[in-house]
């Protein structure tokens, strides 16, 4: 497999802009005759399907959701970078460029980064045009506030909704088009399959979670804005239907996985309360930039934490990072919070949580400042736990939240499948090994909504097409084998429940590829997870039929694909002898106990390319230049 990163030359500044100069664009009154596949209806899905359809394309857009409303983009709630400088506090396209690339522990492409923080500024324009309720400073200008791994207030918020509101002005802006009828809606469809057909991706099979019927869809370009694969650890922050379907699927007809092995652990997500516990709940960074976080400083105090003195409280992060305080970037508060119950000073029952406190902040700003900034998570909080946050600290614990790795893309956001994109979550290209706070909003409406609508014309103008339909025996083979695996799945009627396969796989894949990694742990996970996958084959219970609404079919086959990415994520971390972000293998640290990179063998992108049944995966390498950034140790200190 040939790797063509496609990544412009010449000053970084301008690549982006001499890139779309030199792209071929389709005329106007050709568009109409082009039509796209869009599957996901996220931040990412949703703006590139209205922006499509608005420059003339045709486009049908998937989501298995009853509406595009319920993408899990909705669940981001702090906010979105933009390198606007409102505060005149020293922010710049190129300070956010920087801290992109640092913090992503430099296993990110330059251009692809730079673009990203170019492209922010518009971003927020575009966003304010349609409606969003952005938060406003008392002139008039947007508010702003501080994430993790910068020193500059750049992240746009709407209270703690930022996600959903965004998600509104995606979703308004897709219904205009769908009103229009540039834009089909395929609510509660699945995409189970890819079609290729001479080499290029022309379609995707589907079933109809309602009625169950198998359909094949034939488009003339197919984008993929699936989101991540956090929902491989069973417990996570993802919406519960989150999953890695589509970019499985595709990855098994072609299109190359890269990185998969970066997760990243969000610091502050509330501490799982029991074992049949379904779903974690995140709550936003943005908190951090107020509460301070501490543990006791005697292991195995079990005093509340208002019986705890001050001098016997140890806030770790303001301790070990000066400079950065609590606003650390996320690998390095969740490994530090992992660390200190590691030591035995975790609080709470079961000891896995550390304190987030307001006190000191209620005391300077006053409660109706605090509950102005945060009142709607301090009252999801008190709802789930039962603690009022304004009088106790809130605990928290690391848990996973966002994966980094995705499909390998090219500059243009192609995939190794000609025709075939990828955005948003489902791709790998900007955040390196680990992901700033307020980046995931910023890179899903960048790619949807200003650089996919570029790039596909340019695909579409350079490339001869030839008419396809449902009857092309590609798409019937494909169709064939989607029915295959589902009468297998029907047909086992075996004694476990699908849900404790799930339940299995996650805990390996937690307690072996999770905030920390090591040879030994990764090797039981690789002989264990197949495995499990071959007793899921003989012993899984699938109940009711296929031409039905059937949620147990439905969650089956996603399962049984985290089974097979379980197996290549753990392979992936195994052959990275190094520490970088948020991947943490525990041989390669600092005497500090800060990740330690390898760049000299390991500064590219691992591009995994199916081998077939039965056969190992292919690893390709896309080696990382840095001409801007140089690599360097992190330090927060």
């Amino acid at each position: 497999m040939e790797l063509k990163s496609k990544t412009p030359t010449g000053p970084i500044e301008q690549r982006w802009d001499n890139h779309r100069f030199n792209i071929k664009l389709v005329n106007p009154a050709n568009k109409r005759k082009y039509s796209v596949i869009i599957v996901g209806s996220g931040l990412a899905g949703a703006s590139a399907s209205a922006t499509m359809a608005e420059l003339g394309y045709n486009v049908k857009c998937f989501c298995f959701q009853d509406s595009p409303r319920r993408a899990h983009s909705i669940a981001a709630q702090g906010g979105i970078n933009a390198a606007k400088n409102y505060q005149n506090d020293g922010d710049s396209v190129y300070r956010l460029f920087y801290d992109t690339v640092k913090g992503g522990d430099f296993r990110s492409r330059e251009s692809n980064v730079y673009r990203l923080a170019q492209i922010s500024v518009n971003i927020i324009d575009q966003c304010v045009a349609q409606g969003v309720p952005f938060a406003r400073e008392y002139g008039g200008l947007l508010a702003n506030r501080s994430f993790g791994g910068a020193q500059v207030s750049r992240t746009f918020y709407a209270r703690g909704q930022t996600g959903q509101q965004l998600l509104l002005g995606a979703y308004q802006a897709l219904l205009r088009q769908v009103a229009g009828g540039k834009v089909q809606m395929f609510p509660r469809t699945e995409m189970l399959d890819l079609i290729v057909i001479d080499g290029k991706a022309r379609g995707i099979v589907a079933r109809n979670l309602i009625t169950g019927k198998i359909e094949s869809h034939l488009a003339d370009a197919v984008v993929l804005g699936t989101g991540g694969y956090g929902n491989v650890f069973y417990l996570s922050t993802n919406a519960k239907g989150s999953n890695c379907t589509a970019i499985w699927r595709a990855y098994k007809r072609g299109a190359a996985m890269a990185n998969p092995c970066y997760t990243q652990i969000h610091p502050t997500c509330i501490p799982v309360s029991g074992e049949y516990q379904s779903k974690l709940t995140l709550m936003s960074e943005s908190l951090r930039n107020d509460g301070r976080i501490w543990v006791p400083k005697k292991k195995g105090d079990t005093r509340s934490p208002e019986q705890i003195p001050e001098d016997e409280r140890d806030y770790y992060l303001e301790r070990k990072y000066p400079s950065f305080g609590n606003l650390v970037p996320r690998d390095v508060a969740s490994r530090n919070a992992k660390s200190a119950c590691d030591e035995g000073r975790g609080v709470g029952e079961q000891g896995l949580g550390v304190y987030l406190d307001f006190s000191d902040a209620i005391k300077r700003l006053g409660k109706q400042s605090i509950r102005e900034r945060y009142g709607n998570l301090f009252d999801m909080y008190e709802r789930i736990t039962g603690d009022n946050p304004y009088n106790v600290p809130m605990r928290i614990y690391p848990a996973i939240h966002y994966t980094m790795g995705g499909l390998w893309v090219d500059y243009n956001l192609m995939t190794t499948i000609p025709g075939l994109f990828a955005v948003g979550e489902a791709n790998f290209s900007d955040h390196g090994a680990n992901r700033l706070g307020a980046s995931a909003l910023m890179q899903g409406l960048a790619d949807g909504y200003f650089i996919l609508p570029y790039t596909i014309g340019d695909y579409l103008a350079n490339t001869k097409l030839e008419k396809a339909d449902a009857s092309n025996p590609a798409a019937r083979e494909a169709e064939k084998g989607v029915n295959e695996v589902t009468r297998r799945l029907l047909e086992i009627r075996g004694k476990r429940t699908v849900t404790s396969f799930h339940r299995e796989l996650g805990k390996l894949v937690w307690d072996d590829c999770g905030m920390a990694r090591t040879e030994a742990g990764l090797k039981k996970a690789l002989q264990r997870v197949p495995e499990l996958r071959d007793e899921f084959w003989k012993n899984v219970n699938v109940l009711g039929g296929g031409e039905e609404l059937n949620q147990a079919l439905e969650n089956a086959g996603r399962v049984a694909d985290f089974l097979e990415f379980g197996e290549l994520m753990c392979l992936d971390a195994l052959q990275r002898n190094e520490s970088c972000g948020g991947h943490f293998r525990e041989e390669f640290q600092t005497p500090e106990g800060e990740a330690l990179r390898d760049d000299d063998n390991y500064s590219y992108v691992a591009a995994w390319e199916y081998g077939g049944p039965g056969k190992p995966p292919i690893l390709n390498k896309e080696p990382l230049t840095f001409e801007y950034v140089h690599p360097s140790q992190r330090s927060y200190k």
